[in-house]
């Protein structure tokens, strides 16, 4: 399959540099730039990009917004975000909104070709780097009420998900529970489908905007768990 993209930002720079990093990928094809997010929810809909490369900041329209039109126009856009560590409280809003993942702009170039790829197939690309800073947001706002199909989840699908919030990948949620990575997938897979998530970026988002693994939360899945005969895996040590 041949990922088409999408380059969004406003400088002209930027999107040359993005576009000749990708130029010499046989299955990438960038099909249009745009220049504010006005002209990139205009082009996700003409050109109908596998991939959008999303700017934040952006004239006449931001990337937050350009993100939400684009997602409300077509729920299956994969939308990259282009960001710095800088700008936290962007990157709380674009999961809100929707976005797949995020790349610096200062990131080698094997990592931009690579989050492509991967959001492309259909993944969520969010570094652990930027999960702590979420979820520190996260802790900051008022809770959620948890849905309640969160308790049609398998004991082992809660802790998936838990390990999902928690940033880690399918190969190390794997690792942490014993399991193949390719069970891992069809773990994620049946939890996306009964919580109605779009990937594991918003199930990130809805973990933490709930508060599903604070102390009250997790003693209860424990219970249903050890009912299960499930074995908890060892605990990481605390994060300083």
């Amino acid at each position: 399959m041949r990922i088409r993209v999408l380059i969004a930002d406003d400088q002209s720079m930027v999107r040359a540099g993005f576009r000749m990093l990708l130029a010499d990928e046989a299955d990438i094809d960038v099909v249009a730039e745009a220049i504010n997010g006005l002209d990139a929810v205009a082009k996700a809909a003409r050109f109908d990009p596998t991939v959008i490369l999303m700017d934040i900041r952006m004239p006449e329209l931001d990337g937050l917004e350009a993100t939400r039109r684009i997602l409300a126009a077509d729920s299956s856009a994969r939308i990259l975000i282009l960001t710095t560590f800088g700008l936290d409280e962007y990157v709380y809003e674009a999961l809100r909104a929707g976005a797949s993942g995020f790349v610096l702009k200062d990131d080698p170039p094997e990592q931009l070709i690579a989050a492509v790829r991967v959001v492309a197939a259909g993944d969520a690309l969010l570094s652990p780097a930027i999960t702590k800073r979420v979820i520190k947001q996260f802790a900051r706002t008022p809770r959620l009420q948890p849905p309640k199909e969160f308790d049609e989840l398998t004991a082992r699908e809660q802790e998936t998900l838990r390990l999902i919030a928690d940033g880690l990948s399918n190969a190390q949620i794997g690792q942490q529970l014993y399991i193949g990575e390719t069970t891992v997938k069809t773990h994620v897979t049946h939890i996306l489908q009964k919580l109605g998530l779009h990937d594991r970026v918003q199930a990130i988002v809805l973990a933490h905007q709930t508060g599903l693994f604070e102390t009250g939360r997790a003693d209860a899945t424990d219970e249903r768990r050890s009912t299960d005969g499930l074995t908890r895996p060892p605990q990481a040590a605390p994060r300083g």
